[in-house]
């Protein structure tokens, strides 16, 4: 089907035309004739398959329909990242170009907040963003919910990935109502959170999928390498060497990895860049612009790039580590043969990422191809042997001289470098000095700290203080009688308490430790005989006095814990006074 065919307005077909759109790709045959009547959308589409085109003709449309009887209009689109809310921005500038007094705004973080400002006082009639941003000016009220009624969420199973699905509620509630407003919804997978999404807050959408089995390009020729780690690098030389691609973007796992793949292909002789996500923005859409114009031939990525970069005739992708996210390959190889074109994907298999190969295998359901490296060009790895002591600061410290105290955000530089270079060290000097006399301070506490034990050795021991066992075991049975007393509150059951003698039967004798009389005295005399005055009286007496042992520990036995903590802390009880 031809966009011709299609009931649109003649200023949008000639956007149409000037983006030199002929053929409407499968999503947009499917989905136009369903939008542009004003119905909500949930598209399952995959990236590249230019669903873009579809919601800004389909608003484009509304928008002229409404200008001609008097209405105004304005469409709000959210996108997980700041390099596809800026994609799709250039995109809707191409094809609403024929359309006069048409206004598109691109808002993200990463940037200040003036020139954002500037357009939304100026007001726009696509809105373009982040959702952090974007939500920032609708709770302060800088942007009007008011006419927004048209809704786009772009990459809505990414965006929700990266933690942005409370943010998307928070928008809904501030716009008018599902009965207000046309929402259109688009993501790789329709997952549940996506379906709820649709059914708290979209007003009976159409659900189209467009070939959810074919989750890769078709046109795309996939190859793997296995190869040890420390060969990698060079086989990665000679493949570029055989392959020889004008452009290509090459995925690593980290940031470190990508700075150091990036300075290593420089040493070689390429021209290369490479992109981090904790790079500033102006940095960031520096190093695209780069590849797109041809300044840059190769752009060394983490996955902050793998979704909404749209880079025209990209020949080659490298997937120098292989994902750790199985889905995360398709949107890497997805960067090549967009719009129907061809192009080629490569992976380097090594012994650290080769667990992740499976899954992405039985993800795409297929097996990649393995190529083995046979009569490849001889190359010398000019970086070979280097030290690469990179990691994410590398990249902030650059930024940072551009950046804050008033240098560019777009990585311009400033003179006075050597300077600042020289107060740097300097400063570095200071911290280590710094840092070596805090080290010396406290080590002084510590062993201050150590010290103040042995200062206080003289101090009796208090209740609930512990003895080692080899000391205890070292110690009288009067000493550990004493100890026991002191630290439970009552003597042990079955323990002599005075002579330590036992009897006959071999039980030991005295008052036991639970303030009961035993059964025969041991105080040298003959067991009284009998049921006489004089052994009741004794016996009382040993009953008085083991229930005033007992009343005696009772308190001690009854203190908490923490009782010896306090009194040597504070000199006094719990809550008592000193």
């Amino acid at each position: 089907m031809e966009f011709s065919e299609l009931p649109l307005h003649e200023q949008v077909l000639e956007g149409t035309r000037a983006a030199h759109f002929t053929q409407c790709m499968p999503v947009q045959e499917r989905v136009l004739p369903i939008s542009i009547s004003g119905s909500d959308v949930m598209v399952q589409s995959k990236t590249g398959s230019g669903k873009t085109a579809v919601y800004v003709i389909t608003f484009l449309e509304r928008f002229l329909r409404l200008r001609d009887e008097g209405k105004s209009s304005s469409c709000l689109i959210v996108a997980p990242t700041r390099e596809l809310a800026q994609q799709i921005s250039d995109d809707a500038l191409v094809l609403c170009s024929r359309v006069e007094g048409f206004h598109v705004g691109c808002f993200y973080g990463g940037v200040g907040y003036e020139h954002q400002r500037k357009l939304l006082e100026m007001g726009c009639d696509i809105y373009v963003g982040t959702p952090g941003r974007l939500l920032e000016f609708m709770e302060h009220r800088e942007l009007d919910c008011r006419r927004i009624d048209t809704f786009v969420i772009d990459e809505a199973d990414r965006m929700f990935d990266m933690g942005f699905y409370p943010d998307i509620k928070k928008m809904f509630r501030l716009l008018p109502p599902r009965e207000k407003r046309q929402t259109m919804l688009f993501s790789a997978t329709l997952e549940m959170r996506v379906r709820e999404l649709a059914w708290e807050f979209m007003n009976d959408p159409e659900e189209i999928e467009l070939e959810p089995d074919h989750i890769t390009v078709e046109n795309i020729t996939q190859e793997l390498y296995h190869v040890a780690k420390s060969e990698k690098f060079l086989l990665f030389l000679q493949i570029l060497a055989l392959e020889k691609p004008e452009s290509a973007i090459v995925f690593t796992n980290s940031r470190h990895m990508a700075a150091e793949v990036a300075s290593r292909l420089k040493l070689n002789g390429y021209n290369a860049d490479f992109l981090t996500g904790d790079l500033p923005q102006g940095q960031r859409q520096a190093a695209l612009n780069k590849l797109k114009d041809g300044k840059t031939s190769i752009l060394v990525a983490t996955d902050v790039a793998a979704r909404g970069l749209q880079i025209d005739d990209l020949p080659l992708v490298v997937n120098y580590d292989i994902p750790e996210d199985y889905e995360n390959y398709v949107h890497r190889i997805g960067r090549t043969a967009r719009a129907g074109k061809s192009g080629k994907a490569i992976t380097f298999a090594d012994e650290e990422f080769v667990y992740g190969l499976e899954p992405i295998e039985k993800y795409i359901k297929m097996k990649i191809p393995v190529v083995w490296p046979e009569n490849l060009p001889d190359i010398e790895d000019k970086s070979l042997g280097k030290s690469w002591n990179l990691d994410s600061r590398s990249s902030r410290s650059s930024s940072r001289g551009s950046s804050s105290r008033g240098g560019s955000r777009n990585g311009g530089s400033r003179s006075g470098d050597s300077r600042r270079s020289g107060s740097q060290k300097d400063s570095q000097r200071g911290d280590s000095k710094r840092n070596d006399g805090q080290r010396m301070v406290s080590e002084k506490k510590a062993s201050q700290k150590d010290q103040r034990p042995a200062q206080k050795s003289s101090r009796p021991k208090k209740d609930n203080e512990s003895v080692d066992y080899k000391s205890l075991g070292s110690m009288t049975e009067e000493e550990r009688l004493a100890y026991y007393k002191r630290k439970y509150g009552f003597e042990p059951k079955g323990e002599a308490k005075t002579s330590g003698k036992k009897t006959a039967s071999g039980r030991p004798s005295g008052n036991t430790g639970n303030g009961k009389p035993s059964r025969k005295e041991t105080s040298g005399k003959k067991p009284v005989e009998g049921n006489t005055v004089e052994k009741k009286a004794e016996e009382a007496k040993v009953l008085e006095a083991g229930k005033a042992n007992s009343k005696a520990a009772e308190p001690q036995a009854k203190q908490p814990k923490k009782q010896g903590f306090f009194r040597r802390l504070f000199g006094r009880k719990n809550g008592g006074s000193k």
